[in-house]
């Protein structure tokens, strides 16, 4: 049986997600020291301080600006293409993390987000190769596996997404949209009782849906 997840139900979003990544990668720059023109430099920080605010056109048109003037910079691109995911620009999005690959291409955080985007588009099959990559770079991330793991049960993989929201459980036991998502797998396999003791320790750990799912699968 396929099951519908929505990212947002379960509490992961380009807003939440991204707003943390992209504060990761824009100090990892600076640290870095990567000689990046002064002038750019300012612009991602405006475009990074504007993203925060939730002013996203405002972030892109500042990383317009850098990407003008260094045009060869990933974390550029990335930034940008954070917001456009937002603003569902998932096209755009993908352009951007393209680009961001290209020139960086060992960076889990943009093979992550362009899978996003492109399961945003309807494109299952690229998303998850996508996530296999992010893996394959960093195997400790859970969030990588709680999109795949997502993805997995919409296409009707509810043992390869059983398995996904296991692994999210192992690295980070405090995961309340893992234990609902498992909870959803498990009912599909028919593991009925197992998958509603997972629907209702989500909810005892703050998980909004979990009254409804229930509801919809627990009776």
């Amino acid at each position: 049986m396929k099951y519908d997840i929505n990212y947002n139900s379960l509490m992961i979003t380009f807003k939440l997600i991204g707003r943390v990544i992209l504060l990761v990668i824009f100090t990892s720059l600076l640290s870095l020291d990567v000689g990046m023109a002064q002038s750019a430099d300012d612009y991602v920080a405006k475009g990074r301080a504007k993203f925060e605010k939730g002013d996203y056109q405002g972030a892109i048109q500042d990383f317009n600006k850098a990407i003008a003037l260094d045009p060869n910079n990933a974390t550029s691109y990335a930034g940008r293409g954070f917001p456009k995911g937002i603003l569902k620009d998932y096209k755009g999005a993908i352009l951007d993390f393209n680009k961001a690959i290209e020139l960086e291409p060992n960076n889990a955080i943009y093979y992550t987000f362009r899978g996003n985007a492109k399961a945003a588009l309807d494109d299952p099959k690229g998303a998850l190769e996508d996530y296999n990559k992010a893996i394959s770079l960093n195997p400790n991330d859970p969030i990588v596996y709680l999109f795949r793991a997502n993805i997995k049960g919409a296409i009707g993989d509810n043992e390869g997404a059983l398995q996904d929201f296991n692994k999210v459980i192992g690295i980070n036991p405090n995961d309340v949209a893992a234990y609902a998502g498992r909870g959803l797998s498990k009912i599909s396999l028919g593991q009925k009782e197992s998958g509603c003791k997972d629907i209702t320790k989500a909810g005892q750990m703050g998980f909004a849906g979990a009254a409804k799912l229930k509801e919809e699968h627990c009776k």
